[in-house]
């Protein structure tokens, strides 16, 4: 017969790990309705497919290499994954030449100031074919890249004050040609600018 200091809360008797098992089972909230997504693509590939679609696509763009990649991910069969990928295409809800001129804007010269270069690099990464990439760059204005390269310089002048003209330079340069710019005109802009400071570096600047 089982003794009071036997039981457990709510005088259950047995054992104690038998009994937290029991309780945290009655604990368990109903079934819920099943998930499409998290059950995967033996629940219907092309609804979980087209779900996870338009989830990728709430919020920004992307390119159908990234769609592509993100249905590989969730296991989704090839052929349903393409046959999707194709049809949004044809509503234009997937469209890489939309995707890389958006992507331009947001990083380009009004924005993070990259250069055609390095807004190239991106989209190849983003998986942009290079045809495309090329049709949404050449929209670029010379101009603007070069405006978008002296706001650069400028802004990065005022952390430099007191420095060589030769180290300012070099850094310059560096800056620029981390962020896409041709090597001439990088160092054109950083001359000009160098030379219009109205605070500049200490020394003389050097042409060598």
């Amino acid at each position: 017969m089982s003794t009071t200091s036997e039981r457990g809360p709510g005088g259950w008797a047995g054992d104690v790990g038998d009994g937290v098992a029991a309780w945290l089972g009655s604990a368990q909230p109903p079934d819920q309705p099943p998930d499409p997504v998290a059950q995967g693509p033996d629940a219907d590939p092309e609804s979980v497919a087209r779900t996870i679609l338009l989830d990728q696509l709430t919020g920004r763009a992307r390119s159908r290499r990234e769609l592509a990649d993100k249905l590989a991910q969730k296991h989704v069969p090839d052929d349903v994954a393409t046959r999707l990928l194709d049809r949004f295409e044809e509503v234009g809800l997937v469209d890489d030449g939309a995707f890389a001129r958006t992507w331009i804007s947001q990083r380009g010269a009004g924005s993070r100031g990259l250069a055609r270069r390095a807004l190239a690099q991106e989209l190849r990464r983003k998986g942009v074919d290079d045809e495309t990439a090329r049709e949404a760059l050449d929209e670029i204005d010379p101009d603007d890249e070069e405006a978008a390269a002296r706001a650069l310089v400028r802004r990065k002048l005022r952390s430099m004050r007191g420095l060589d003209p030769q180290v300012a330079t070099r850094r310059l340069v560096g800056m620029l040609a981390r962020k896409g710019y041709a090597g001439g005109l990088a160092y054109a802009v950083v001359r000009d600018e160098l030379a219009l400071d109205d605070d500049p570096v200490v020394g003389d600047f050097d042409d060598s």
